[in-house]
């Protein structure tokens, strides 16, 4: 048998590394693509002379983009059958990407838990993506459900990993040479520096984007993400494919540029679920907390704190009155962005 039908559960054991297939080369056409599915705006990340007069030798690749991409990679080896992915974890962006650079990724098993059910569990992987010199330019942690194959096969030992709440602001990477000395605030499009938030302050951004099927389905190939539920109809018993959940990522990043314009590039992610499928014909709204705020040790660079919501309904309600995530939630990603202060 030549096919590959992807892992199963019971195929991961902890300590295990696996280095995924197919290495590749990013240009301005993943760009193009990335800011007509998704109404990016960043203006570090779209033009080369204001990337410039922040001190970077052009503008880079979108940082999401970098994620979808040493994501997609892992896919075939750690989601192929997975039920849903449920999270993120220390995830730290350590250098930029620019057209030309060529990524791949490697993952390890961390950690192991069966469903109570016997019929899936869930797989932790730390994941580092890298580039054409070895240099490590992602590193996330993130936790899948993954189908078993065998029913009766025995359940692994537990093994949860310690995971930080948070990354530390003294483990952000700011790119070298990043200043904002010279930052051009009415081309960025916002004046809002970081001294103008303030913890707790809640952002609702505004704008609106309904999924079409058509644009998720873009979104899946072009990543390169081919676990089943999002592009197999058949393998949901409900006969819809499931939204990637990196799609709605995406999108509520890009509808924060109302109210957090300047929030230039994000350094780490601290944590982050899908809390409730997403399904094409739904309208996908964000709104963002402040949850902190720090200088970095580069003068002028500040990085601040947020909480990114995405919900399918409307107002700032995340959870129910049993602590539970309301029905609308979509996503609750908590990361750190670098903003002038």
């Amino acid at each position: 048998m030549k096919t590959n039908p992807g892992r199963f559960f019971e195929d991961y054991s902890v300590g295990q590394v696996i280095r995924h297939a197919v290495p590749r080369t990013l240009s301005g056409g993943e760009r193009a693509l990335y800011h007509a599915l998704y109404p990016a705006r960043g203006a570090v990340y779209s033009s080369d002379e204001f990337a410039r007069v922040c001190g970077l030798p052009q503008s880079p690749l979108d940082d999401l983009i970098v994620f979808h991409t040493v994501f997609g990679k892992t896919v075939p080896d750690i989601s192929l059958n997975a039920v849903a992915n449920l999270g993120y974890a220390e995830g730290r962006f350590l250098a930029p990407v620019y057209p030309g650079d060529t990524l791949q990724s490697q993952s390890e098993v961390i950690g192991l838990k069966q469903n109570s059910n016997g019929k899936s569990g869930v797989v932790y992987v730390r994941t580092t993506g890298v580039n054409q010199r070895g240099e490590a330019v992602l590193e996330y942690v993130r936790w899948v459900m993954v189908r078993k194959r065998d029913m009766s096969a025995p359940a692994p030992e537990t093994v949860l990993p310690d995971l930080a709440k948070v990354v530390a602001p003294a483990d952000l990477v700011v790119p070298g040479g990043l200043t904002f000395d010279g930052y051009d605030f009415e081309l960025a499009g916002e004046p809002y520096r970081l001294g103008d938030y303030a913890v707790g302050e809640v952002i609702e951004h505004v704008d609106g984007v309904t999924v079409e099927e058509a644009e998720h389905m873009l979104a899946t190939r072009l990543w390169q993400n081919t676990a089943k539920v999002h592009f197999d109809a058949t393998n949901r018993a409900d006969g819809r494919r499931l939204i990637y959940g990196g799609h709605v990522i995406s999108l509520a990043r890009a509808l924060s540029f109302n109210g957090l314009a300047n929030a230039q590039m994000i350094v780490a992610i601290n944590g982050g679920a899908h809390a409730n499928p997403c399904f094409a014909g739904m309208t996908v709204r964000a709104w963002s907390e402040v949850l902190d705020k720090v200088e970095t040790g580069v003068p002028g660079v500040g990085a601040i704190r947020l909480r990114l919501v995405a919900t399918s309904g409307t107002g700032t309600a995340l959870r129910d009155a049993d602590g539970k995530y309301a029905p609308e939630v979509l996503l609750d990603l908590d990361y750190w962005a670098l903003m002038p202060v």
